[in-house]
This record gives C-alpha cells, sequence and structure tokens, in this order.
C-alpha cells in the first residue's frame, strides 16, 4: 500500500492506494481557513496546518493497523512561503500564492532583472505568486529576518512538515519550479535571480528527484507510527502535477483542466520532446527531472461561484434559469478578477468589474455572466497551450480531462466552458486526482508500474456548440476590450 498525503489550500487529508493506484478503504480530511487581510494577505498557521496533516494519518492508520505501508506520498499546493531557523521552527506564517501584499515589489524586481530572459529561464513570471517579489517585501517588513547573524532558510509546506518528521528540508525540483528561482533547464536554483535577492543559495533546500528517499522518520514518530518506521518517504510534489497524472493527463494528447476554488490547464510533456521557452503569458514547471508541465492557473474560478452564491440574491433554481439563457444575451461584460489575475495577463492588481448593468438586470443573468467571464479566461489560456502544442505536432490531437468540484457539480457550468473552449471536454471520474497522482509517482519509482500504461477513468463527455463558440469569441474580445481600457 502507498499511504498518500494530499494537502491542499482548504483541506488537508490522508489516503490508501494499492499498487494499481486504486483507493483503498476510508481517507481522512480535515478542513481550514486560511487567514485573509484587507491588504491582501493570504496565510496560514503553519505549526496548525502540520497538526491537522498528522492527524489525518493517525486516523487512517488507525482505520488500517494491519496494513504495511510500502511507501510515503505527498502532493502538496505549489508557491507557499515561510521561513525557519536552524532548529526549523517557523519564523513567520506560511505565505499563500495569493497573498499579493508584496505587489508593489513586482516593479521594482523588473528594474533589477530582464522579464522575458528571467521567464525564458525560470518559467515564471515577475508576480506576486513567487518567491522573488515576497522576499522583497519581506526583507522591507521584516527586516530581522535578513540582518540577524543565523539567517533564516526559506522552505515551502511540504519541506516544512519533512524537517518537522525527518530534520530533513530537501525539496522536489516539483516543487522548486514553482518558486520563481528556479532554472527550468539546469534543474538548479538561479543565480541571476538570486543576484538581487537578499539571500543566498545555502538558505535554500537541497534539490533532489521526487524519487529519491528522504530518509529515516526521527524517534518520536518512528514510535507515533510503526507501521511507517520502514516507509519509503518521499518528498513532495506540486498539485497540479499529481493532478494531472492522476487523471491520466501524463502526455500531450492530453489536457487536464481543473476548476475548484482557482483553475488551470495544464500539459505534461517529454523534458527532451519539448525544451524550449514556455509561451511568454503561460508557466512552465517540472513533474521531475524527465517530464515537464505547462499551462496556466486563474485565480478566480470556484471562489467566483461560490461568491456570487454568497453576495447576490440567487434564487433557489438559479442553474435551471441560467441554463435556458442565450450565450452572452444579458449585455454584461465582467472581468472576473477578485483575487486578482494569473495567466494569461499577471496582474495582480486587476479587480471584479461588471459593465453593462441595468435597473432590469437580474442577478441570475449576472450568475451567468461570471461563468463566462471566468470560462473566457479558461479559453485564452487554452489558445496558447494549444499553439505551443503545435510546435511538437501539428496533427496532435488534443482532449480536455476536466476534474475539480466546482466544475462537476454544474453542468451548466461545464456546457459554457466546452462552448469557451471549442472543443469537447471529459469528465474525469477520478475524485482524488491530486493523492492518486502522488501514489502514482511512487508507485512509478518502486518500478510497480508505467504510468504512461495506466487507464484514464473518465465519464461524461461534453460536445461544444460552434454557434455559442463563435458568440462567446466576440465576447472574449470584448472582456479583453475592457481588460485594456482599465489596465492598459
Amino acid at each position: 500500500m502507498i499511504l498518500a498525503l494530499d494537502i491542499g489550500t482548504s483541506s488537508t487529508r490522508a489516503l490508501l492506494f494499492d499498487a494499481r493506484g486504486h483507493k483503498i478503504g476510508t481517507s481522512s480530511q480535515i478542513e481550514y481557513s486560511q487567514t485573509t487581510t484587507q491588504e491582501g494577505g493570504v496565510e496560514t498557521d503553519a505549526r496548525s496546518l502540520f497538526g491537522l496533516t498528522m492527524r489525518c494519518i493517525d486516523s487512517v492508520l488507525a482505520e488500517n493497523p494491519h496494513v504495511v505501508i510500502e511507501a510515503v506520498a505527498t502532493s502538496c499546493f505549489w508557491h507557499s512561503l515561510i521561513a525557519v531557523d536552524e532548529n526549523h521552527r517557523a519564523l513567520t506564517p506560511l505565505y499563500s500564492w495569493a497573498d499579493n501584499r508584496s505587489a508593489t515589489y513586482v516593479a521594482a524586481l523588473k528594474s533589477l532583472i530582464d522579464e522575458d530572459e528571467a521567464h525564458a529561464r525560470l518559467g515564471c513570471v515577475l508576480h506576486t505568486s513567487y518567491w522573488p517579489a515576497k522576499l522583497l517585501w519581506l526583507q522591507h517588513t521584516q527586516p530581522k529576518l535578513f540582518t540577524s547573524t543565523r539567517s533564516a532558510l526559506w522552505l515551502g509546506f511540504g519541506e516544512w512538515i519533512q524537517a518537522q518528521l525527518f530534520g530533513n528540508t530537501s525539496m522536489s525540483l516539483s516543487m522548486a519550479s514553482g518558486t520563481g528561482i528556479f532554472h527550468q533547464n539546469n534543474c538548479d536554483w538561479d543565480d541571476e535571480v538570486l543576484d538581487v535577492l537578499p539571500i543566498s543559495r545555502a538558505q535554500l533546500p537541497q534539490l533532489i528527484d521526487c524519487y529519491e528517499v528522504l530518509g529515516e522518520l526521527l524517534p518520536p514518530w518512528k514510535k507515533r507510527w510503526p507501521q511507517l518506521a520502514c516507509a519509503k518517504w518521499l518528498p513532495a510534489v506540486g498539485d497540479g502535477a499529481c493532478s494531472n497524472l492522476g487523471s491520466g493527463c501524463v502526455d500531450a494528447s492530453r489536457v487536464a483542466m481543473n476548476v475548484g476554488t482557482s483553475g488551470a490547464l495544464r500539459v505534461v510533456l517529454d523534458a527532451n520532446e519539448y525544451s524550449m521557452p514556455a509561451p511568454r503569458s503561460l508557466w512552465r514547471y517540472r513533474v521531475d527531472k524527465k517530464r515537464i508541465l505547462l499551462g496556466g492557473a486563474l485565480s478566480n474560478a470556484g471562489n467566483l461561484w461560490a461568491w456570487c452564491k454568497q453576495n447576490f440574491a440567487l434564487p433557489s433554481d438559479v442553474e435551471a434559469q441560467i441554463s435556458v439563457m442565450q450565450p452572452d444575451a444579458h449585455g454584461l461584460t465582467i472581468l472576473p478578477f477578485l483575487a486578482g489575475e494569473r495567466a494569461p495577463l499577471w496582474n495582480a492588481d486587476a479587480r471584479f468589474v461588471l459593465a453593462g448593468a441595468s435597473l432590469d438586470t437580474s442577478s441570475p443573468e449576472i450568475a451567468r455572466a461570471c461563468l463566462e467571464a471566468s470560462s473566457f479566461r479558461f479559453a485564452a489560456i487554452f489558445a496558447l497551450l494549444k499553439e505551443a502544442l503545435e510546435t511538437i505536432s501539428s496533427t496532435r490531437s488534443i482532449e480536455i480531462v476536466a476534474s475539480g468540484g466546482a466544475l462537476n457539480k454544474s453542468q451548466i457550468w461545464s456546457q459554457i466552458v466546452t462552448d469557451c473552449l471549442g472543443a469537447p471536454l471529459v469528465h474525469s471520474t477520478e475524485s482524488e486526482a491530486s493523492a492518486r497522482g502522488a501514489a502514482l509517482l511512487a508507485l512509478e519509482s518502486l518500478g510497480v508500474l508505467d504510468l504512461s500504461q495506466m487507464p484514464v477513468h473518465t465519464g461524461l463527455i461534453i460536445e461544444p456548440n460552434l454557434k455559442n463558440h463563435a458568440i462567446y469569441e466576440r465576447a472574449l474580445q470584448r472582456q479583453d476590450a475592457l481588460y485594456q481600457k482599465l489596465y492598459g
């Protein structure tokens, strides 16, 4: 059995998978909330989240006392940042990718390094989601972190867990690839970016691939979990990479679309087949040394729909009302950027805008316009991905495999997204894609299976309405024009 940890931005869980990548028995899941501030802060107490994750492990092991655990695999959210001391005690909260208090320092970065050249190496733009801007912000707001005789060590949450359990702060290539300080082709920290940051290479974790074992649990944890005493514990891997693998999107023939709180479109590529820089508006991360993850992410997806439900007087049958409306017939243009904007425009200061409303505009019309507005952003990313994939093969057919609770629970949103993309959408039936992906990587490292041969678990196929697609293409142009007018 493989014990998989799935640490997300709203819950942490533990699950068991067998040697074929099938979920076994019951899982343990604990939800939590991040702390937000008016200034744009989004942070978590690392100690608290660590405790919740350990409780999940306790629960699964207690329910399966006789199961032999061969390995422990972890899927963890990308881009988090925490400072620790020499004893691995937290010196700061755990900062989320969504924390944009460092927005003013993005401009400072752009004055120090060439953004286009940096993006070609890093696969990341200069943006608040990544470590460089946050480090400059922290240098200004918490200078003692950088001036003490014993400098802080900078980690993500996956590495902080490892530090508590093993005293080992090694970071997988996958997690490092989402920091904004990682050279994607060299698979090493990028010296040119480090030269303009207030930290040194010695303050960053040692880099390892995701198949390298971390070592033995420290005695207190070995005593707490006898079942894990001999298990191979592997370093954390980025949740987006795990989600692709867990949903069967392991090569260029399938693009994974995830619509949860945020959203993403991602494709796994062979590093030897695709060695060029990512298109300027997309990111390029790593699954491991041999596989690249190319894609774009949205900050506004399921959270936008939840915001609509919370703040507008929507009727109980709102989805039924939305489903009979004609595409883009409401006359509204919406910029859906409640949490700023990531791919493809990367404007952390962009905000929600509603244009075209009148006294006759109804709340269901606003709700439909919000779903369409978010879907337009997926379409913009998909167009860039298709263009990049055509450099590999112009005849390659692409299947879009969709997962995520926000989309799976809404048939009308699924249809709207499909119509905006202009391509068929296949719903994944794998409910635990991230955890399964981490487990599959562990099984691959043990030589148990070949990821390329794993079956894809899919269900409902939604075909696009090409007439609606043409309407939405014009609506996307209108949305882009409004964005340009307001943000330039």
